[in-house]
């Protein structure tokens, strides 16, 4: 029995990295931004690890469900704000109602997606985020092009203070909260029955088949948890922390582009790397930003491409290597 919480051991740099984070932000306001920041990327390379990481699909349309998470949330605020005493019911709700969309999508995208490999996938995983916005657009649905602004219901349901502190305070402490579950997700399923399935599959798909592994079932497992952990950002990072939401925003691409960089960056399909990745990326971005305003891009893109030639398996897989046979194993997965 004393050796089951060993297997944990892992998630204790992780979770004193976001822990970290929050203090920091606290000790030093004026960074609170900074630490948003960050602690989004981070957050985004969590969740989107456990699919990439753990099975080798690269999803291009993840964005999309980062948006329908922001929906979820729009929508259940503003129509909950007439609802008199509906209080911190319609944050939960909201919540709920994120991470269920996000989850209905994914079921839906990955019962045809998941049947393609390689290149056929990923072209499949962006027509499905375009199209999904321009039908949002081209239909009229949740007002169309014309998104939803729900600053005014956010003050209705929790009063002028408490609203201002959940869109400036609260909802990064979300985004927190948010990227340590994923991170203790991840672990538990790297430590259990699916997490050897989607190793076995991420190696050698057709093999895995062979010795009896279910493979479609297990790439759905984990196709679904990492959009529910999407959803709920798009809620929270995006939703709570703007009060509002237009779909060429909450379906930009860019995002998805970010969230393989951080996850590549740190080194896919391990614990430590999207952390290491979302703080590698942006203070990266944040500093270029600042030392040399407009050329960032144009300076930050070779570095990215330095970093991944030097560290093919992402800087967390080689310091996984580095550390092998010492005590510091447990802890760097």
């Amino acid at each position: 029995m004393s050796a089951r919480p060993g297997k944990y051991l892992a998630l204790i740099p992780v979770l004193a990295a976001y822990l970290g984070m929050f203090v920091f932000g606290r000790v030093q306001p004026d960074m609170w931004q900074l630490v948003a920041m960050l602690a989004f990327y981070c957050c985004l390379g969590q969740a989107f690890n456990l699919f990439l990481g753990m099975t080798g699909y690269v999803d291009f349309g993840y964005v999309a469900f980062v948006g329908v998470g922001t929906y979820g949330m729009a929508l259940t605020l503003s129509r909950l704000s007439g609802v008199e005493g509906i209080g911190f019911g319609a944050l939960v709700i909201g919540l709920l109602a994120a991470a269920g969309m996000s989850a209905m999508l994914s079921i839906a995208v990955g019962a045809v997606a998941l049947r393609l490999r390689g290149a056929y996938f990923a072209i499949a995983t962006i027509g499905v985020n375009e199209g999904f916005r321009y039908f949002i657009e081209g239909a009229r649905i949740w007002n169309g092009s014309e998104g939803i602004i729900f600053s005014k219901d956010l003050r209705a349901i929790f009063g002028r203070e408490t609203a201002i502190a959940l869109s400036t305070f609260w909802a990064d402490v979300f985004v927190i909260v948010i990227g340590a579950s994923a991170a203790v997700v991840t672990l538990i399923y790297m430590r259990s029955k699916i997490g050897f399935a989607l190793t076995a599959l991420r190696e050698d798909e057709d093999a895995a088949k062979v010795i009896g592994i279910f493979v479609t079932k297990y790439k759905i497992i984990a196709f679904i948890t990492s959009a529910v952990f999407a959803g709920l950002l798009g809620a929270t990072a995006w939703a709570l922390k703007l009060t509002y939401v237009y779909p060429p925003d909450a379906f930009e691409i860019h995002y998805t582009v970010e969230a393989i960089i951080i996850v590549m960056l740190g080194g896919a399909g391990t614990l430590l790397g999207p952390v290491v990745g979302g703080l590698l990326y942006g203070l990266s971005k944040y500093w270029l930003a600042i030392i040399l305003p407009g050329f960032q891009l144009l300076i930050f893109a070779p570095i990215i491409l330095v970093i991944i030639v030097a560290f093919p398996e992402g800087t967390v897989g080689y310091l996984k290597k580095k550390v092998r046979g010492t005590a510091l194993e447990r802890y760097i997965v």
